[in-house]
């Protein structure tokens, strides 16, 4: 059985790249969140074995709601994506807990890479 991911992105045309490129790799993608609020919710109810979290969305940004799902669970698995040029965003969210961080526009060897490696 594949690994179960949630999707966290405002985006929902990147959240559907995401999907078609680990659903492709034989992942299941458990469900899918628009913003930090929703995916603490998500990640509560679904309890799923990685999150890809976006760092920039309303509401609530990736890495506040990165450190609520820390709280929750000091064991989550979340790698967060962003678009080029956020580095002290990326540093911020790896100094908070994440296992790695992907770049938009996806590329899918290294999202898939990306998630072996923290799912290992």
């Amino acid at each position: 059985m594949g690994k179960r991911i949630l999707i966290v992105d405002d985006a929902a045309f990147m959240r559907m790249m995401i999907k078609d490129i680990l659903t492709k790799n034989g992942y299941e993608v458990v469900g899918e969140a628009q913003d930090g609020a929703q995916a603490i919710e998500k990640y509560k109810e679904l309890e799923p074995d990685l999150v890809t979290m976006d760092i920039t969305m309303p509401e609530m940004d990736g890495i506040t709601a990165l450190k609520e799902i820390k709280k929750f669970n000091a064991d989550a698995k979340v790698i967060m994506c962003s678009a080029m040029g956020q580095q002290a965003m990326v540093i911020d969210a790896i100094q908070a807990g994440a296992k790695d961080f992907i770049v938009k526009p996806f590329q899918g060897d290294r999202v898939i890479e990306a998630i072996q490696k923290a799912l290992s």
